[in-house]
């Protein structure tokens, strides 16, 4: 499929800036793919397609406070710098994005907080925008982690074109977040609230905890027609044993597996063995889904919706078919959903 195919309309005023005020009262479009049939409901009414023993794949990952606003040396010009991953804990590098790029050269210095409280060095570039910083700090590990948390604000995505406000810091989490590694929330699990993960665990629903720390890469624009030629940054991923064998007992026993986004979904499809099942699995993928693609592990998914010509939206039409999920995206735009990633949610089954 070309990238093309992957274009529309999306009205500015679609995309929101706020979450809604309780997280499972958002919006819920489901998809139903054998009857090709579209439902419109709230989030809290999913526990209506699920049964005993079925089972919701949650990413557990955990967004830092990865954007933190320095001064350059000198000059004192505002730099923002964003903190994609830590390279080496003991000499305290990181892979970071700056902006304004054009200001920041190898050897500069930055000046983080009031008092200076943390200072960094520039001493490589390895993209147009990005850099990787030497933070100076003496002190020991847990105190340098503990003063970037300080300093650092929740990454909104850069769409979000408001300032960062303190309910953000909670609702930018997903109320099951414990890993900490993420620059960007898994949306989908956003709509989870205590209540409701509650009543699907009376209900005898399963969750299987897997770790994907979605990086930056997710939301790289596509600049290729020709799909198979994008290429995905690799994103670190974690599948314990235990989540292995609860998603493959559910397979043996043909129930409802729902992946919750599409950084779970692209977690499991990671690590399938030759004979169809979910191996345990800690490393790096770079997995990119597209139509057509065979499915080996979830028959459900719960997505947010999606921006034009993204690799999410991508991922979805493969799993819903690009025809019925291109006419569920007309209607949610007729109807006014809300989109991307403190938007409506859609479940396809």
């Amino acid at each position: 499929m070309k990238l093309s195919h992957f274009n529309f309309e999306l009205p500015d005023e679609l995309l929101a800036e706020y979450p809604s005020e309780h997280r499972d009262e958002s919006r819920l479009m489901v998809l139903n793919r054998e009857k090709q049939t579209i439902e419109h409901k709230q989030f809290k009414d999913l526990i209506d397609y699920f049964n005993e023993d079925d089972v919701m794949i949650l990413n557990d990952t955990k967004v830092f406070p990865a954007r933190l606003f320095g001064n350059k040396e000198k000059t004192g010009a505002r730099i923002e710098v964003f903190l994609l991953r830590e390279l080496n804990a003991e000499q305290r590098l990181w892979d970071v994005l700056v902006d304004p790029a054009r200001k920041i050269r190898i050897g500069n210095k930055l000046y983080f907080g009031e008092d200076e409280m943390l200072v960094a060095e520039v001493i490589d570039n390895t993209t147009s925008r990005g850099r990787t910083l030497r933070f100076l700090y003496d002190g020991s590990y847990e105190e340098f982690r503990k003063k970037l948390t300080q300093l650092g604000q929740t990454p909104l995505p850069k769409y979000i074109n408001r300032e960062v406000e303190p309910e953000d810091e909670e609702r930018y989490q997903t109320i099951y977040a414990k890993n900490e590694g993420a620059v960007a929330a898994p949306t989908a699990g956003l709509h989870f609230s205590k209540h409701l993960l509650k009543r699907l665990e009376i209900k005898g629903i399963n969750f299987a905890e897997i770790t994907l720390h979605v990086g930056l890469g997710t939301f790289n624009p596509v600049e290729v027609e020709d799909l198979s030629k994008h290429k995905m940054d690799s994103e670190e991923i974690i599948i314990p044993m235990q989540t292995a064998d609860t998603i493959n007992s559910a397979l043996r026993e043909k129930r409802r597996i729902c992946a919750v986004g599409t950084t779970a979904m692209r977690a499991i499809e990671s690590s399938v063995s030759s004979k169809g099942n979910l191996n345990d699995y800690s490393g790096w993928t770079n997995k990119f889904i597209f139509p057509p693609y065979e499915f080996s592990i979830a028959n459900c998914m719960i997505t947010n919706f999606h921006t034009p010509k993204s690799t999410l939206l991508m991922m979805t039409a493969a799993f819903g078919g690009h025809e019925f999920v291109k006419k569920a995206y007309e209607e949610a735009v007729k109807e006014k959903y809300k989109f991307y990633s403190y938007g409506d949610a859609m479940l396809i089954i």
